[in-house]
């Protein structure tokens, strides 16, 4: 049975931050590559349909997205969410670079390939792609916060596609593939985690924040199935925050690079809930998402995390509280995974009725409205969010 753990030693933390160096020494073309694969359990723990693309736009107005697509009827089972691709390299190169989705469609990118990918694309395609080591361009901003500008913060040569510069190349989708771990809790409260794959899943995390305590543990090399015990509450966001960006970087990603992943996304994953934070094997990588570039890279790492959002006995209690309340920040917390939440409530416990009132306002928050007040009767909400960053 995989060995358990709460946290690793600062130690080894430190060793394996600063054991990954650049290698363009040895290796002229290096290619890195992170993102996430995020996707919500149902009560038998598989991956349910759901509309990721709900909520208030988090990327900069700069950024390309797919037309035609209506966010609400767009559904499927996993969120892929800011796949980033990095080049090292001592001397100029132009590179293409192409990527299939066959299970998938990519819905937003950046910079804008030659040719936009058409509504509900499955690849996608830069051409002319200008790796310039020791370039300083000015790269495009917006003044609102976003979940763009931090994967910038590595040591990655710049990029010229077209007119437009990046330190890297950016990409999202909306998958149908079945996600390769289930997650469900047994009648006692244990969380059984099961590798549904052909791989080995190097280590899962079992994750909960509940008004703000919050605590994880460990289940290391995945094989089968493991049943891990609720996390004790004690521990602090740096530590987590830590353990992430060791074992991303001891999984081949520099350690800016781990950090720049996991200051992107620190903001949601880290939030009032419980979840699952998992890497999805290379081979999985590979398959589900297919990678081409010529002329080809001398080293290429690809570090995916998986993210399944898991409705834990403690959140229940939480989730029921805050419906029944009006309580719009505990709800807001929630944001996007909220509809997939209520259902799963309502399918265990009949008597769980929301009000015409409650109805419109989960859909408001769904829907990414700021919505404020403490009960129905005293809730408003603001006019549409905005798609995008200005």
């Amino acid at each position: 049975m995989p060995l358990l753990k709460t946290a690793i030693g600062l130690a080894a933390a430190v060793t394996l931050l600063f054991g990954a160096e650049l290698k363009t020494e040895t290796a002229p073309l290096v290619t890195h590559e992170w993102g996430t694969f995020t996707s919500v359990a149902r009560e038998d723990g598989a991956a349910v349909e759901w509309a990721p693309l709900l909520g208030p736009g988090d990327l900069p107005c700069f950024v390309g997205r797919a037309q035609q697509i209506h966010k609400a009827l767009a559904r499927g089972l996993v969120r892929m969410e800011t796949p980033v691709l990095y080049f090292y390299a001592r001397q100029p190169a132009t590179l293409s670079v192409h990527v299939d989705f066959r299970q998938g469609a990519i819905t937003e990118w950046y910079p804008n390939p030659a040719a936009p990918p058409p509504a509900l694309a499955t690849a996608i395609e830069w051409d002319q792609v200008h790796v310039t080591p020791g370039k300083d361009p000015v790269y495009p901003v917006t003044e609102g916060p976003s979940h763009y500008y931090a994967a910038r913060n590595t040591d990655a040569a710049p990029l010229r596609i077209g007119n437009q510069q990046e330190k890297m190349i950016f990409y999202r989708g909306l998958g149908y593939f079945t996600p390769p771990l289930r997650a469900r809790y047994d009648r006692n409260g244990k969380l059984e985690v099961r590798n549904t794959g052909s791989a080995p899943i190097p280590f899962v995390i079992e994750f909960e924040n509940q008004n703000g305590a919050l605590g994880f543990r460990i289940a290391e090399n995945v094989t089968d199935s493991v049943k891990m015990d609720a996390p004790e509450l004690t521990q602090d966001l740096g530590a987590i925050r830590q353990t992430l960006a060791t074992r991303l970087t001891a999984l081949g990603l520099y350690a800016k690079e781990a950090r720049a992943m996991v200051d992107t996304w620190s903001d949601s994953w880290f939030t009032e809930g419980a979840r699952v934070f998992y890497i999805v094997p290379r081979a999985t990588v590979d398959s589900l998402l297919p990678l081409t570039i010529v002329p080809a890279p001398t080293e290429i790492q690809r570090v995916f995390v998986g993210r399944l959002e898991v409705l834990s006995p403690r959140t229940k209690i939480t989730l029921k509280h805050a419906v029944r309340a009006g309580d719009s920040e505990t709800l807001t917390e929630f944001g996007r995974f909220l509809e997939p939440f209520i259902a799963q409530l309502q399918r265990e416990d009949k008597e769980f009725v929301l009000s015409p009132a409650a109805q419109t306002y989960v859909r408001a928050i769904v829907s990414g409205h700021a919505v404020a007040g403490d009960g129905y009767g005293q809730a408003w909400e603001t006019s549409n969010p905005a798609a995008c960053i200005e």
